[in-house]
């Protein structure tokens, strides 16, 4: 599953407008036009050359720390401490592990709604599972997170908010 997939599904799940897409972009740092989402979400055959505009890994980083603060609100730091710093751009293995923990910031999810969500898409993650997939990576029981699970994360989504 590419990047432009998941913003895709995660578009759909939540129900987000072009134009919010845009805004969410903005909030967490790229400036995309409305135009250019439409590009971004537009699925092209790989025989075609078509005019999608891909996903970078720094572009979905960004998109999914724009979805904390749009849904959440920008956090200020406390008196006295430092901004943290920017967020290291993901590698491509990560990527998904980091989609379930930045989705789950942004809908203020706990567990037993991760597992649920899981459960709603017709497979069983144990807490242990799920602890161990939003574990930082490098962890001794960190777990790499498979597109199976991305994919089945956000379908579960869609069937909770589309309802």
């Amino acid at each position: 599953m590419d990047n432009n997939d998941i913003l895709i599904r995660l578009r759909y799940a939540l129900e987000i407008k072009n134009k919010q897409m845009a805004e969410i972009f903005e909030l967490g740092g790229v400036e995309v036009s409305v135009p250019e989402v439409t590009q971004i979400l537009t699925k092209t055959d790989d025989d075609e050359d078509g005019d999608q505009i891909l996903c970078t890994n720094n572009m979905l980083d960004s998109f999914l720390n724009g979805l904390i603060i749009f849904k959440r609100g920008k956090q200020d730091p406390k008196p006295g401490q430092p901004e943290p710093p920017a967020q290291s751009s993901m590698n491509r293995e990560h990527v998904n592990n980091l989609l379930l923990k930045k989705v789950k910031i942004a809908m203020a999810l706990t567990t037993e709604d991760m597992i649920e969500l899981f459960e709603d898409a017709g497979i069983r993650v144990t807490k242990g599972e799920l602890g161990a997939l939003l574990r930082k990576a490098g962890h001794k029981n960190y777990m790499e997170c498979g597109d199976k699970f991305a994919r089945n994360f956000l379908k579960g989504l869609a069937i909770k908010y589309r309802g």
